[in-house]
Parts: structure tokens; C-alpha cells; sequence
């Protein structure tokens, strides 16, 4: 597979995502990120998945499918690749829903491969060793990073591109970095941050205006990738108003810290609680020497750390509910709150019963405890019309503060 096929990924996160598959051409595997967006992806993927199925799922499968049938690839020497969560989320079955539709269409040859963590598949041609999945965390890392300062930064830009701009040189500075069969040292991590941040800082802002912050949270696919929330991100800024986005690793803590939960709530695994609680500290120190250079930087804004994070979840929802997004979502609202972001957007596909639990059921007790909490909740399907999400927001905005 290393040799021969060409590994097609549906696209969520183009910043860390891009990043994170030079790494992967690093170690033999030509990946390809697909960037196609549009009516064409719905339209493919209604064809192709149940219209009841999770929109994440049918925007992935539509956009892969879309690719196969584009007619730039050779079908016979491409595989796709699926995330499967292995928990309560739908998730787990995407990939099932992705072969099923490969097969109607003819495709059944195309192999897939299913990324995850849990053991439920086995990967013929393709596997992660833990020297990958420490490059790759790394590459996730700064690349929350230039994501977050690309959003502090656009709003406020003299001259209309430049932060797109540096977002381009900096990706294509890091991803070189990691190509060219190089293990970057984390010595080097740092000095990426260093170079990430000066970046940034060059950048001429107007800063007179004041702009209203808006934090962006939800469903991880909704939340991040623009072809899921509409152009959320363009749209706020749009208006006027400065998006937050809290990083993917974050998500990537609660993934890790949920295993050693299920053994003190569940009595699962102690050996594989020990593990994730070693893995879980690695990452979370790597983290923390992230926000800490922000803050001796002192030009931008820098996150919570993903332990105070973590309490803030406990006075809003017990630990043990990590279906979908679970405690994260009500947490990272309480954490955008906390910051002074207080008008928030909680992303969420239409039906997603998980994150209308975690995720809108909280609301009304989050704004018991921060009344001046100022929240909207926006489900995301096919036949949702993009007007009528805007104008919520809208709504939600003119009675925003900055």
C-alpha cells in the first residue's frame, strides 16, 4: 500500500490535517487531502448514505465518493481512509456505511482503512507506531497554534489576506520541517512555536475596534471543518466579529483521559488506564509548554490548560458522560465563558443525540450558573437552510457583547 496507492482523507481540520498527512509522506504513506466543497458533496453523499444518517457522515462519504467518481484518480490504485471512534457515537459505523455505499456503486475493490485506537480493525498496509503518532501530535500541536492565531489575527488585519497568507508560509515552512525522512526533536517543536509566533506578530493589526468574540464549539466535525458549519468561521468575521476556537487537541486530552475514566467509573483495564494516564501527561505537558510560550510571548491570547479545562466540566455534568463530545463540550463553554467570551455557537448535526444532551440540554444550567451566557444552538443536516442558521446567529449577535 506504502508503495503503490494513494490514501484519500476526507477533510475536517485543512491547517492540522495538512500537517499531519506530510508527516505520514514522511514515513511512506502518499496521502491526499480532499479539499472539494459545494452542493456536489451533499448531493453525493444523499445518493449514497441514508438522509438520516449523521450529516458528518454523509458529508465525509459524499466527499470521498465524489473524488472516486471525479475521474482524477486511478480507482484501482486508491484506498480511503474513515475514522472509527469505537464508542456509543454513530461514528463507529461510518466506515461500515462508507463500504456499503462502495458496493452499490461498484467500488467494493477500493480498500478501506479504518483509523482507530480500539482494536476494532486491523490494517493490512497500514499502521501507526508510537515514533508516527508522537510526530503527528507535535504537528497537531502547532497547528492548533497557527489556527488559533489566525483567528485573533483576521478580524483585525490591515490589509484583507495577510493572515491567510502567513497561515500558508507557516504550514508550508512546518510541513517541510517534517518531510525529507526527518524526526523533528522537540527541541525543534519549540523553536516552530517561537517562529509561529513571531509570525504572526508581524502581522499590521487595526485593534481600535473593538470586536465582539464568539466562541465556536459542538460536534468535532461541525465545529471545525467549513464544509460542515457553512463557513462558520468567514461568516462571523464577516459580521464583524472575532471566532474562538478551542484546538483539536484538546479533544484529542479527552479521548485519551476518557480510557482512564472507564477504569475508575467502569472498573475497566488497569494496565490500559496506567498507559493513557502515561500518554495522557506526555501530551499534556507538550501543552503546557505551548500556552506558556504564548503567555511569555504576551502579544495573544492563550488557552486554558486542558487540566482547569477539565474541573470546569465537574460543576456541570459528571465525568462519566462521554458519548459523542460528552464533558468536553459543556466544558469548553464553561471555559470560553470564563475567558470572556461569552456568545457562543454550539454546533451540532440535526439528530445527534449525544451532543443535544451534552451539548444543548446543558445550556439551560450553564446559563443558571453565568447568567450573562449568551448561547445559540444550530443543528446542521441536508435540508437545513444556510439563511435561517445565519439569521439565528444573527440574532444571537445583536444581543452579543463584545
Amino acid at each position: 500500500m506504502k508503495k503503490d496507492y494513494t490514501i484519500l482523507v476526507p477533510n475536517m481540520l485543512p491547517i492540522q490535517f495538512g500537517i499531519a498527512l506530510k508527516i505520514m509522506k514522511n514515513y511512506g504513506y502518499n496521502m491526499e487531502l480532499l479539499t472539494t466543497d459545494g452542493h456536489d458533496i451533499i448531493e453525493t453523499g444523499l445518493k449514497n448514505v441514508h438522509n438520516d444518517t449523521c450529516y458528518p457522515a454523509l458529508l465525509s462519504i459524499g466527499q470521498l465518493i465524489h473524488a472516486i467518481e471525479s475521474g482524477k484518480y486511478d480507482t484501482h490504485k486508491i484506498a480511503l481512509i474513515m475514522s472509527q471512534t469505537g464508542g456509543g457515537c454513530r461514528a463507529s459505523n461510518y466506515i461500515h456505511l462508507l463500504r456499503k455505499a462502495l458496493e452499490k456503486k461498484g467500488y467494493d475493490y477500493i480498500p478501506v482503512i479504518s483509523l482507530n485506537f480500539s482494536g476494532l480493525e486491523d490494517n493490512p498496509g497500514f499502521k501507526l507506531t508510537p515514533q508516527m503518532l508522537n510526530q503527528i501530535a507535535y504537528g497537531l500541536l502547532i497547528g492548533d497554534l497557527i489556527m488559533m492565531l489566525h483567528n485573533q489575527c483576521r478580524p483585525y488585519e490591515k490589509v484583507k489576506g495577510t493572515s491567510q497568507k502567513v497561515v500558508d508560509i507557516c504550514t508550508r515552512t512546518i510541513s517541510e520541517r517534517f518531510t525529507g525522512n526527518r524526526i523533528i526533536r522537540y527541541s525543534e517543536v519549540k523553536k516552530l512555536y517561537q517562529f509561529v509566533l513571531d509570525a504572526f506578530a508581524k502581522i499590521p493589526l487595526d485593534t481600535s475596534v473593538k470586536k465582539k468574540k464568539v466562541g465556536i464549539v459542538g460536534e468535532i466535525y461541525v465545529k471545525f471543518s467549513p464544509l460542515g458549519n457553512n463557513h462558520l468561521e468567514d461568516f462571523l468575521v464577516s459580521e464583524g466579529c472575532e471566532p474562538v476556537l478551542p484546538g483539536l487537541i484538546d479533544f484529542c486530552l479527552y479521548c485519551i483521559y476518557n480510557n482512564v475514566i472507564d477504569h475508575k467509573l467502569y472498573g475497566r483495564s488497569l494496565k490500559a488506564a496506567m498507559t493513557n494516564q502515561m500518554i495522557y501527561k506526555f501530551v499534556l505537558g507538550k501543552q503546557k509548554d505551548m500556552i506558556q510560550m504564548i503567555e511569555k510571548h504576551g502579544k495573544f491570547r492563550p488557552p486554558q490548560y486542558f487540566d482547569h479545562v477539565r474541573q470546569l466540566s465537574k460543576e456541570i455534568i459528571g465525568e462519566g458522560v462521554k458519548m459523542g463530545e460528552g464533558w468536553l463540550l459543556p466544558a469548553e463553554m464553561v471555559e470560553l465563558i470564563t475567558e470572556g467570551v461569552k456568545n457562543i455557537v454550539c454546533t451540532q448535526p440535526f439528530g445527534c443525540l449525544p451532543n443535544h444532551i451534552a451539548g444543548k440540554g446543558m445550556v439551560r444550567k450553564i446559563r443558571e450558573k453565568y447568567p450573562d451566557a449568551n448561547i445559540v444552538s444550530i443543528d446542521y443536516d441536508p435540508g437545513a437552510s444556510k439563511i435561517n442558521q445565519e439569521n439565528r446567529i444573527k440574532l444571537m449577535l445583536s444581543t452579543a457583547e463584545e
